[in-house]
């Protein structure tokens, strides 16, 4: 894998990350522009580690406001905890069911089959984004004609977290339906304040990256696509190097990427995903 490929996508993805317009699928489309195989397993490895580069980012980010809005004293950390415990749980419950569903419709018969392997597809892709498009711009819509809403603790329930989780589920098997913009917009629909509700999502998406890198290191074990411990390195080399990347570019966007959401320009990104769903479904036509 070139190295000059690796660091493209992982600028695309560390700008990409904050924005809620799906950066897997800005980097799938940029692995296929690029004549890269995005469904395999190596590319859906790197796409991962990008994942843990930018997360490290909003590690490194957020870490203030999540002192303050989530542990400020005992019971706060107790109603964080309870809250991240229900929408990661449910996050599984939906995700898990609607993979494995999938793969069976999709892949019926076939050994060894994974969701990943649809991952490059882009008139799957464009519908995805569109979704997220409208979604945002139904969530814009009702924050302004709710108003300023109080940031306070009490703001994220526990049924709150479980409604995020369900819909960061449903993120899961598709590409293009971006998972901050999918649970900032619902937690924004259920009334939860905005910051608050960006605060929650990139919380979530920080417990949730662990277990899909281990899922993408067991799949590249399953399909053999590793032999030999040479090969291994081969593989992880290119997506370390792109972590690291992707953690620079992050940094430098946090900041700038999280103001727009902050500042209420939140339905911009719900234009742009129209858009861009609409340069997917030319994008396929033309027979990328």
């Amino acid at each position: 894998m070139a190295l000059l490929r690796v660091l493209v996508l992982a600028v695309v993805q560390g700008f990409a990350e904050l924005l809620p317009v799906s950066s897997s699928a800005h980097v799938i489309v940029a692995e296929k522009l690029m004549g890269m195989d995005p469904s395999a397993p190596d590319m859906t490895l790197l796409l991962v580690m990008l994942h843990t580069g930018t997360m490290l980012s909003v590690i490194v980010y957020f870490w203030q406001r999540w002192r303050r809005a989530f542990f400020q004293n005992a019971p706060d950390a107790k109603r964080f905890f309870s809250t991240l415990i229900v929408a990661t749980g449910l996050t599984g419950i939906v995700g898990v069911a609607l993979i494995e569903a999938i793969e069976k419709l999709a892949f019926r018969g076939e050994p060894h089959a994974w969701i990943e392997q649809l991952f490059s597809r882009l008139d799957l892709i464009a519908p995805a984004l569109a979704a997220t498009g409208i979604l945002i711009l139904v969530a814009a819509v009702l924050d302004k004609r709710r108003g300023a809403s109080p940031s306070n603790e009490s703001a994220l329930t526990i049924k709150h977290a479980g409604v995020i989780g369900a819909v960061q589920g449903l993120c899961l098997p598709f590409r293009g339906f971006s998972r901050s913009g999918a649970t900032i917009s619902t937690g924004m629909i259920a009334g939860v304040p905005r910051v608050r509700a960006e605060d929650f999502s990139f919380a979530l998406a920080v417990v949730l990256t662990p277990p899909a890198i281990a899922r993408e290191a067991w799949r590249l074990i399953q399909v053999q696509q590793i032999r030999d411990s040479a090969n291994l390195v081969s593989a992880v080399t290119p997506s370390l190097v792109g972590a690291l990347f992707a953690f620079l570019a992050g940094l430098l966007a946090l900041k700038w990427l999280s103001s727009w959401l902050e500042s209420g320009r939140w339905y911009l990104f719900g234009i742009y995903c129209l858009v861009a769903a609409s340069v997917l479904a030319v994008l396929h036509h033309a027979g990328y």
